[in-house]
């Protein structure tokens, strides 16, 4: 019987090698529509790092973000923090995640993962459940990289709460790697 070619896609390491593609300082214009009609701007900026040998799993990442305009948000939206920091650990096809986007308050924190599809070289879709929230979120990498685009739905008991579009700007390339 003859043996089939191994695939020419390994996607875990397509993966990890996605990942790396997003290292860096981002510049993030969001807009939010939430479920009772409401829509808000606010524009962000994000960091991505990488450390230099996860404890676990393939990869290990910081996540920090803090505004750069606000608009309005944060006084319409108290309960959700302005700043933060979040680290994760890509584990083949999931990203453990120390806590979750949209837990409101520090009793609510708590890890979060979120299982990963890769539709191609530069989009991935991820899908993560915790708490009360299931949230799909499609990111996608353009123009060699410089920019990324991603859709956001989140449900909350099953019903649409929130829906996402952030444009973003990559502003500086990976610095140095963090140590474990």
């Amino acid at each position: 019987m003859p043996s089939t070619p191994p695939p020419r896609i390994q996607l875990d390491s397509n993966l990890k090698r996605w990942f790396a593609r997003n290292l860096g300082l981002w510049k993030s214009r969001r807009v939010y529509f939430f479920a009772d009609g409401e829509t808000l701007l606010v524009e962000m900026m994000l960091r991505v790092q990488a450390f230099d040998s996860p404890l676990d799993g393939d990869a290990a990442y910081r996540f920090t973000w803090w505004p750069e305009k606000e608009f309005d948000f944060f006084e319409r939206k108290p309960q959700y923090p302005r700043t933060g920091s979040m680290e994760a650990v890509l584990c083949g096809h999931q990203l453990q995640r120390s806590s979750g986007y949209l837990q409101e308050s520090a009793a609510e924190q708590s890890s979060a993962a979120s299982q990963i599809r890769q539709v191609d070289e530069h989009e991935l879709i991820f899908t993560s459940h915790y708490g009360d929230w299931t949230i799909l979120e499609h990111i996608r990498l353009v123009d060699q990289d410089r920019y990324r685009s991603r859709s956001i739905y989140s449900w909350r008991h099953g019903a649409l709460e929130i829906a996402e579009n952030h444009h973003e700007l990559h502003l500086e390339p990976a610095g140095e790697l963090l140590q474990s």
